[in-house]
This record gives C-alpha cells, sequence and structure tokens, in this order.
C-alpha cells in the first residue's frame, strides 16, 4: 500500500538525514533560500525530513493509522466509478498538501533567512482529516487518551492551530498544520461532490 511505502521511504530519508547535517540543511523549508535561489524543491523535499525520533514517529503513525483508511476510501470510491483511481487520487492528495500547506509560511518568511522547517505534518494533517470527512463521527483519541468524535477533534484542532500560529511564539508549523487540515476537507469534496450529502447525512443534518 502506498501509505506504508510512503512512511517507509520518509522514515529512510529522515534517519539518513539525522546522520548528515548537510542532506538536512540542503532539502529543509527555507522560504528565503527558496525566494532568492529559486529553489522550488524545497516546498516538497522537508516533507521527507524530521526534526528528531520523536517528530519523526509521531508523524509517520499518523500518517500510517489515518493513511491506510483513506486508501480505502478511495479505493471504494474508484470501484463505485466516482473516480478513476484511487492511488492517484491519494498520492496527488498527499503531494499537493505538502505544497499547499506550505504556502502560507512562505509568504510569511520568505524575507526570514535564518527560518527554516522540515516535516511532513501539512501533509499529514491533511490525511488526518481526510478520514474526518469521510466519518466525521469516528472515535479520536486526544493525546492518544481521550476519546471524542473526529469532528470535535478536527473543530479544536483547527482552532488550536490558528490561535497559535497566529502568536508564532513556539518553533512548530501550525500554519502548515491548519492549512493541511482546510485542504484534507476540501479535497475529497472537489474529487467527487457526492461525497458532501454523505458527510452531513452522517452529522445528522
Amino acid at each position: 500500500m502506498v501509505t506504508i511505502t510512503l512512511v517507509i521511504i520518509t522514515a529512510i530519508v529522515s534517519f539518513i538525514a539525522f546522520q548528515n547535517p548537510v542532506i538536512m540543511s540542503r532539502y529543509d523549508f527555507s522560504p528565503y533560500r527558496i525566494a532568492q535561489r529559486k529553489e522550488l524543491f524545497r516546498f516538497v523535499s522537508h516533507a521527507f525530513l524530521h526534526a528528531d525520533w520523536i517528530h519523526l514517529l509521531i508523524n509517520m503513525v499518523v500518517l500510517f493509522s489515518f493513511g491506510l483508511y483513506v486508501e480505502r476510501e478511495f479505493g471504494f470510491l474508484e470501484n463505485a466509478g466516482h473516480i478513476q483511481s484511487g492511488l492517484v487520487s491519494f498520492l496527488v492528495l498527499y503531494f499537493s498538501a505538502i505544497v499547499i500547506s506550505s504556502l502560507t509560511t512562505y509568504l510569511k518568511k520568505r524575507k526570514d533567512p535564518y527560518y527554516i522547517a522540515v516535516g511532513a505534518s501539512g501533509a499529514v494533517s491533511a490525511i488526518l482529516f481526510t478520514s474526518i470527512f469521510f466519518s466525521p463521527l469516528e472515535k479520536i483519541l486526544l493525546y492518544g487518551i481521550l476519546p471524542m468524535p473526529g469532528i470535535v477533534f478536527g473543530i479544536l484542532y483547527l482552532g488550536y492551530s490558528s490561535y497559535m500560529g497566529r502568536k508564532d511564539k513556539d518553533h512548530i508549523n501550525h500554519d502548515a498544520h491548519l492549512w493541511g487540515a482546510i485542504y484534507g476537507i476540501i479535497y475529497p469534496m472537489f474529487l467527487y461532490p457526492g461525497l458532501i450529502s454523505k458527510f452531513i447525512q452522517q452529522l445528522g443534518l
């Protein structure tokens, strides 16, 4: 499955970069270098790097847990004749989310030569929120402990990411989380608009 392949490739590349700071620097997300040197590959390459093992583990566990489900749902849509390829749809979601979730940060930080970021969090947020869109009442464990419906988790997540993104006080790219999540909700609606009514029905509206 493509989710497992992405997890393996990301883990391998991140591990190699842990041992080689030159690779980390060459492929991280540096808005300044993108703007000044036109190194557009950084919009994608940074998603295969992570700051440390904890960062990598969290992103890959979430990607694995929800990516397999999204893959399966896309497969159902393909089998029903609603989309042409579930595999292609999943890959487009993942890689386009990497770029789209980074755009706000790029615009904010393109004149800052010291800002860098790494991680697949934007794309992982998109995968997570696509899964919430498919099953909004399915339970999600907040911090791995507190169960709550996905739609409730999603609202809290969006609010928190928006608030922290405006504060910009830590070293976490909350804007990538926020815009990746929003994109994850929008993408399946454009992929197959009939999903909108299903989403509304699941909420009992």
